[in-house]
């Protein structure tokens, strides 16, 4: 399997484990880490419903696989994620030492990878990861896009309904 096949592949699976973050109404990002082709840790966004704003799919992923790798370094490993990191989560890969990061869609708003900063760039890290954007980008934006139009849509339905009612 080519580098891209693969690649798409592994953000396939990435884009199935936002679903599930969407089915608990959650932002819908999923994340899987892969070391040696395998999968060695998984994650989908979780902060409402579990009460933690550091649930996000990264953290969820790396903490799979930190433990069942049994280390929290995972050198040499590939995160894959529907959407570009955050602050918080690239200093997670760096602190991994992850070393590739491969991305869908970019995140305009809080995007540290490319959007509105570069972290990963920065001078002073102690820790260089490879990254890659765009893999799966139309389906990952697309979830994302849907997401958001159809919460939008419950707002405002939700907002006439409370306006009809007699008090």
């Amino acid at each position: 399997m080519s580098a891209g096949a693969e690649d798409e592949a592994w953000m396939d699976r990435a884009l199935a484990l936002a679903a599930q973050a969407e089915a608990l109404d959650e932002v819908p990002v999923g994340a899987v880490v892969v070391l040696e082709g395998k999968i060695v840790g998984e994650g989908f966004n979780q902060p409402i419903s579990g009460h933690d704003p550091t649930a996000h799919a990264e953290v969820r992923a790396l903490r799979d696989a930190a433990q069942r790798v049994g280390n929290y370094r995972l050198t040499d490993a590939v995160l894959y994620v529907t959407l570009e990191p955050c602050t918080m989560c690239a200093g997670a890969l760096v602190h991994a030492r992850i070393g590739t990061l491969v991305f869908g869609a970019r995140e305009p708003k809080a995007g540290a990878i490319r959007s509105r900063a570069r972290m990963l760039e920065a001078e002073h890290l102690n820790w260089q990861i490879g990254v890659r954007e765009g893999v799966r980008e139309s389906e990952c934006r697309d979830q994302l896009t849907a997401f958001f139009a159809r919460r939008r849509a419950e707002n405002k339905n939700r907002r006439k309904d409370s306006e009809g009612v007699d008090e």
